[in-house]
């Protein structure tokens, strides 16, 4: 992909001949647009059949804005050479012979038989529409002259625009997203910036007030969804009377402004009975697990001790997102290189569709001398796409499943050895004897160390086994994408079976990785002895497993759900001008949703980062508790390594005094 990649394929629009518009260093370095011939052949099929619009395309510095025939510059160029000048502008590179026949040119394509009003869009010079009292217009004109001795409608020339619009649609929303991103940037780090630090706050808090905090947090958490229930009843009843506020969903379909949606009573209705149901569903839990959340916030009290101890730990997150943003940075520049490897393919392209040689490959060098253009008058041997017929490029696609491969195995690597490293960091406090003197002087780096030289190959391995699941999945979504419209009821459940069960193995085999990796940070052992240990002390202790560490994990999630809830409603009321002091400083958007959305899950994985590490202690100390009941039975000889604190809420014997 390195050697036969090429990125400008996808950064500049490509002309008939495969040059790139707008290319430093080339002839055409100033001619950034793309410009079609004969625009009114875009309407064809055969643009959505190759993505390709079968007219001479051309590279130029500026769209024309105004309309002029062939004919008519060819008849006045005489005594009006400006035109000339100006409209030889858009005909082949080179050429600026009048006199030929019109007949001539026309056949050779040497010139377009018109040009039109037109600007830029997406690079490409599409006809500058535009409506005067409800009609279609094109510089204030309902037709226009084709330069082949008709007059044609400028809806004509909205039908060939669709015709490309239809292939660029996608390409148009995510330039208009990309440049939401651009404008936004600032804003979108800023908001970042507030949810690290809130949950650097969160964490702080909790390291002294973890029960009283968190249980402001739950009843803070039912407030909002309270307040989100009443304030949608309010949008909900205000809308009433209003006219079109009663349409549905359905009525309206998709649109892209999500402002839309929020005109309709039903959005708010939909929108309030989710609120309710979650708010009756928190509440339910809560009733029904308020002894053992009591039990879970000890156990983090615990946990926020050894965190306490061991402050550095807050921050390797950090080190685990530089290794994923590498991996992710590292597979998305060998996607696109791999993407736009291929040499430059060229079709026939014909008006007639009788023409047998249509869509056939074709050598432009050649293509004049052959018996393709007597056999199909007016066919052209255009760029039609990169790809090639040799045995690499036939397996382009195998090599990009061999990437996404690699950077799902990369991924997980990096996820274990922050497992691990954290994992080894908490079990030498747990392990400490007498804590804190008799834990090591620096716990994380030393795990880390520990994790690099020695274990290595067992956190590969169980990262493989993980990426091996996680690509079948990947393959299984892009079966069911693909045979969609045209697969039987037998067909769609079965996918559908298959990707539930790849699901619960990969959420399986995500929890066995996590518990194998704390056996290898205590023990040292390889990864199928630590995983078999791991399951068996899990399932020796599955009550204690269930109520603690799951509860524990719910409670953390509530923490990322308010840090992510509270800058969430920050920003939007930022981005939706409802802050007075900062409505100037509001950028102007085309979807404000866009970077809402960026700073909501942004804030999310800038908190799930951060109470990782809670989680990860969590589990490690209630780990290394069971097999402390194993190992020891508080006696002299064997006495508890626990806390007393810990033991109290956990343990049922009496703790032996500990030796001095």
């Amino acid at each position: 992909a390195w050697v036969h990649g090429d990125p400008r394929k996808v950064i500049y629009p490509t002309d008939s001949y495969g040059q790139f518009c707008g290319q430093k260093e080339t002839l055409n370095e100033n001619k950034t647009i793309l410009f079609y011939f004969n625009i009114l052949k875009c309407a064809s099929p055969v643009v959505l059949i190759n993505l390709q619009c079968p007219t001479t395309q051309l590279c130029v510095s500026k769209c024309p804005d105004r309309f002029a025939t062939y004919i008519d510059v060819q008849a006045s160029y005489r005594y009006r050479p400006d035109q000339w000048n100006y409209f030889r502008q858009f005909c082949k590179p080179g050429f600026n012979n009048p006199r030929k026949s019109v007949a001539q040119v026309l056949r050779d394509e040497d010139c377009p038989s018109m040009i039109i009003p037109s600007r830029p869009f997406l690079k490409r010079c599409f006809p500058d529409f535009s409506t005067k009292n409800g009609v279609l217009t094109v510089a204030n004109q309902t037709t226009f002259k084709d330069g082949r001795g008709k007059t044609r409608n400028v809806t004509d020339l909205r039908e060939a625009a669709n015709g490309i619009n239809n292939v660029l649609d996608a390409r148009s929303v995510g330039i208009k997203i990309f440049e939401d991103y651009a404008i936004s940037w600032y804003w979108i780090l800023i908001g970042l910036f507030i949810a690290m630090l809130l949950s650097l706050l969160f964490l702080v808090l909790l390291r002294f007030t973890a029960g009283v905090l968190f249980w402001i947090f739950i009843f803070g958490v039912i407030g909002i969804i309270g307040y989100g229930i009443w304030h949608c009843y309010w949008e909900y009843d205000h809308l009433k009377g209003i006219p079109g506020s009663d349409l549905t969903v359905y009525d309206i379909g998709f649109q892209t402004d999500f402002k839309v949606y929020l005109q309709l009573r039903q959005t708010w209705l939909a929108f309030m009975i989710i609120l309710c149901g979650v708010e009756i569903i928190i509440i339910l839990m809560l009733i029904f697990l308020r002894n053992r959340i009591r039990i879970a916030i000890a156990l983090l009290r615990e946990g926020s001790r050894a965190i306490g101890y061991i402050m550095s730990t807050l921050f390797y997150p950090i080190v685990t997102f530089i290794l994923i943003a590498i991996c992710i940075s590292y597979w998305a520049v060998t996607a696109v290189f791999l993407a736009t490897s291929g040499e430059p393919v060229y079709k026939v392209m014909a008006n007639q569709t009788l023409c047998k040689y249509a869509n056939l490959t074709c050598d432009p060098e050649t293509f004049n001398t052959s018996n393709v253009t007597k056999l199909c008058p007016g066919a052209q041997c255009t760029f039609a796409f990169y790809g090639g017929e040799s045995l690499y490029h036939k397996y382009i696609f195998i090599f990009q499943l061999a990437n996404a491969f690699v950077f799902l195995w990369l991924v997980n690597f990096a996820i274990a050895l922050g497992q691990c490293t954290l994992a080894g960091a908490f079990a030498s406090y747990y392990w400490a004897y007498r804590k804190p003197a008799d834990i090591p002087l620096w716990p994380l780096f030393s795990s880390f160390g520990r994790a690099i030289r020695y274990h290595t190959g067992s956190l590969a391995f169980g990262a493989l086994i993980l990426a091996i699941v996680q690509l079948i999945r990947v393959i299984l979504e892009y079966l069911d994408h693909k045979l969609k419209g045209t697969q039987n009821s037998f067909t769609r459940f079965l996918l559908c079976c298959l990707k539930c069960c790849f699901w619960c193995l990969e959420k399986f085999l995500k929890f066995i990785n996590r518990n194998a990796y704390i056996m290898i940070a205590i023990y040292g052992k390889n990864f199928c002895t630590s995983a078999r240990e791991a399951f068996f002390l899990l399932m020796r202790n599955v009550v204690r497993v269930a109520v603690l560490d799951k509860v524990t994990d719910f409670l953390l999630f509530l923490g990322k759900i308010l840090v992510a809830g509270g800058v969430g409603v920050l920003a939007f009321f930022f981005f939706t001008q409802k802050i007075p002091v900062f409505a100037q400083e509001v950028p102007t958007l085309n979807y404000y949703w866009v970077p809402l959305l960026t700073v909501i899950i942004g804030s999310y994985l800038v908190a799930h980062g951060f109470f990782s590490v809670y989680a990860m202690c969590v589990d490690t100390l209630f780990l290394c508790f069971c097999e402390d009941l194993e190992r020891n039975d508080g006696s002299t000889a064997k006495p508890y390594f626990m806390s007393a604190s810990l033991h109290r809420i956990l343990g049922k014997k009496k703790l032996s005094p500990k030796k001095a």
